[in-house]
């Protein structure tokens, strides 16, 4: 029998923190949860209503995904971050963008002989995907670190997750013209986007990034944070015609189909930017409120120009951090979960009600 193939993944991080979750539990005044990052807003009306028209429906639905999907990402695409010249038919859904993420290296075809790049701070995914196909996995944020080899992909996170970290248009420019002069494929993961604070992020399919030419480039977008819909695993990949093709070719077989109800109230939340904007003042408040009690409590807060978390450290190691502010009844994930590189930091998610907020930043006086 073979050995598992769990056995070459890691221990699944979140399974590490039982001991100061059950801490954070034992506090007074209850639990503070802001490890995970999982929206807690209710989701818009608009989303939910087109969600129960369509609920009705029996039939298979279309991995390419419905006309109407299509176009809406292509339209929300230009109007919400003037992204431009995307062909119709270069769009997908996705049953979450964790999905895509995991499956893309196995999807393409990679395998021990290739190496996919990955930030050296990263979604633990990006690295999961890798050993999925068995890919080698480099971790490097400067070109030069990887030398005169040509990766088969290479992952960009902007803004990061979970430093909050935004990469310029210049940075930008140079990885693209780089990959193209190497054949090596770009995924962008941009779930993000949306979310910017202090800086203003852009996507790899920006006109001003790539001149217009989308030729080895993904966009990977999800709903789950502008749209709290975490719950309907609502996502989508724009970008490079051929490899969009070649990725609906692969999962029409693997029978991956985002449900059709699920279609249709991604086509509300696309085609309505209201919510979008009430859910952004709602972090943009709740990162206000933390952002300055941590700061009283003695934490440098870094980077975290943009997305739903705070990137902080006190200047010790990242699990003491941890059990301190479990102490105090507040969860947080710590640095280590996304490379060494995050060793004496924590990810602080702004992901709670405004109750629970108001209740850490009380904790932290």
């Amino acid at each position: 029998m073979n050995s598992p193939k769990s056995a070459s993944l890691p221990v699944f991080p979140w399974d590490t923190l039982t001991d100061v979750t059950a801490i954070a539990r034992a506090h007074r005044d209850g639990i503070v949860d802001l490890s995970v990052g999982t929206p807690v807003d209710d989701v818009a009306p608009v989303i939910r209503a087109a969600l129960a028209a369509a609920s009705a429906t029996p039939g298979y639905p279309t991995t390419a995904g419905t006309p109407e999907l299509r176009a809406s990402i292509h339209a929300a695409l230009q109007r919400r971050f003037g992204i431009t010249g995307v062909d119709p038919a270069a769009v997908l859904p996705v049953i979450g963008t964790k999905e895509l993420i995991a499956w893309l290296p196995t999807l393409l075809g990679l395998g021990s002989d290739d190496t996919v790049v990955i930030p050296e701070l990263a979604y633990p995914t990006y690295d999961v995907g890798a050993r999925l196909a068995g890919a080698q996995v480099l971790a490097a944020d400067s070109l030069t670190q990887i030398g005169p080899q040509a990766p088969a992909l290479l992952f960009l996170n902007s803004p990061s997750n979970p430093s909050g970290k935004v990469l310029g248009l210049d940075h930008l420019r140079k990885v693209v013209g780089w990959a193209r002069e190497r054949g090596v494929l770009i995924a962008s993961d941009e779930c993000y986007l949306g979310l910017a604070w202090d800086a203003a992020p852009l996507s790899v399919l920006h006109p001003s990034v790539c001149d217009g030419d989308h030729t080895g480039l993904l966009a990977i977008h999800s709903l789950s944070k502008s749209s709290s819909l975490a719950g309907y695993r609502a996502g989508f990949v724009a970008g490079d015609a051929s490899v969009v093709a070649e990725l609906l070719a692969v999962r029409k077989h693997a029978g991956m189909m985002v449900p059709g109800p699920i279609q249709a109230a991604m086509v509300a939340a696309l085609d309505d930017d209201d919510h979008v904007a009430v859910q952004r003042e709602r972090y943009a408040q709740r990162r206000a409120v933390l952002l300055s009690a941590l700061r009283g409590a003695g934490f440098t807060v870094d980077h975290s120009e943009a997305g739903l978390y705070l990137w902080a450290t006190r200047g010790e190691p990242c699990r003491d951090t941890v059990t301190w502010l479990a102490q105090r009844g507040i969860l947080v994930a710590p640095g280590e979960f996304y490379g060494p590189a995050g060793a004496q930091h924590v990810r602080v998610a702004l992901t709670a009600t405004d109750e629970r907020i108001a209740a850490a930043a009380e904790r932290l006086v």
